[in-house]
């Protein structure tokens, strides 16, 4: 009996070894990592600038009206043609301004002769009058009498020059150097004074009207540096300066209209065009850069996830300014430091993290 107790004693006691040894060889479960992407920080020299949208329009853009009434003889220009300042554009009939101008002319000599005789007059009274020989109402007649001749000759003399005023009107000329935008009358039409007859514009210079947000007024200077692309010449770059920055922001919209004065001696950018626009708005600094796609917002938060040997580390950052697919970090972050740009989402804090090459 008692054999077989210490037989079944040993088998107990083999069991629960052999348990005991089953239970250590269970490990526990591995740590999952994350899959990412990363990239390096960069630090690079750059000017700061404010990327934007813009639309060219001309430099000066003027019309050009009738300053008398009249048939048009003659119509010298047409839409798009190029014009130069003092060019004769057209002429109204001037007939009758040509028949003015004699009458005006007569009518000046026909008082000059009036004043020419009634001054020898006076000279002849004054004389007598000072010797008691005429009476003082005959004196003060023919002094009236002069001051009266003396004043229609400048009348007629204004006349004159209205006259004149009003042949010369009957041509038409240039204001300004530039091309027709738009030729609103024909030869043969009647104008009248104020009658709208071609439209101007001047586009050497251009003007790039664009604007920028409430954030970024504070950093606008006059004669700040422009540059910017048209999408009717890929490739090509024009630049600007800074010329007007308007005194006052648009309240719907909360931003701020400005205005660059652009070179255009060839005449290839037209008003019209739309324009991508770079500002600078400062001269170059060393700037630390990470990709827009890396940054997390938590409310008024900002932060990315750099590795360190195979863990994600949380590091909130400061932002200041936008380049194009890249932002500048001003806090937070170093040069040569890797960011998590793809799979930063589902980290926090310690993961493990597996880099994907």
């Amino acid at each position: 009996m008692k054999s077989k107790l210490t037989v079944l004693l040993v088998l107990m006691m083999s069991l629960v070894l052999f348990v005991s040894c089953k239970k250590k060889e269970v490990k526990a479960p591995a740590e999952k990592a994350v899959n990412i992407r990363v990239q390096a920080v960069e630090e690079k020299a750059l000017r700061p600038f404010v990327e934007t949208i813009g639309t060219l329009n001309p430099n000066e853009e003027v019309i050009v009206s009738a300053e008398v009434d009249g048939i048009l003889r003659n119509v010298n220009v047409d839409n798009g043609t190029a014009v130069s300042k003092g060019m004769l554009l057209a002429v109204i009939d001037d007939t009758d301004y040509g028949l003015e101008v004699k009458r005006a002319e007569a009518a000046l000599r026909q008082a000059q002769a009036i004043y020419e005789n009634t001054k020898l007059e006076f000279g002849r009274k004054q004389s007598l009058y000072k010797e008691q020989l005429v009476t003082q109402q005959q004196f003060d007649d023919v002094s009236t009498r002069l001051s009266l001749a003396e004043a229609d000759v400048e009348r007629a003399k204004a006349a004159l020059l209205l006259a004149k005023q009003k042949l010369i009107k009957t041509r038409i000329y240039s204001p300004l150097s530039g091309y027709i935008k738009e030729k609103k009358a024909s030869a043969g039409d009647y104008v009248k004074n104020g009658t709208n007859m071609f439209v101007i514009i001047q586009n050497n210079p251009v003007k790039l009207n664009f604007t920028v947000t409430e954030k970024d007024v504070g950093k606008l200077k006059k004669g700040h540096d422009v540059i910017f692309k048209v999408d009717a010449f890929p490739g090509r770059e024009f630049k600007g300066k800074v010329n007007i920055i308007y005194p006052s922001l648009e309240e719907k919209t909360r931003t701020l209209q400005v205005e660059a004065l652009v070179p255009n001696p060839d005449n290839a950018l037209k008003p019209g065009l739309f324009a991508h626009v770079i500002l600078y708005t400062g001269s170059e600094r060393n700037t630390i850069l990470v990709p827009i796609i890396s940054l997390l917002y938590e409310g008024e938060k900002v932060k990315v996830f750099v590795v360190e040997g195979d863990r994600a580390k949380e590091r909130p950052v400061k932002t200041e300014s936008k380049y194009g697919e890249m932002m500048e970090i001003t806090e937070g972050i170093k040069e040569g430091e890797q960011v998590v740009v793809v799979g930063q989402q589902n980290l926090s804090e310690g993961v493990k993290v597996n880099v994907a090459r």
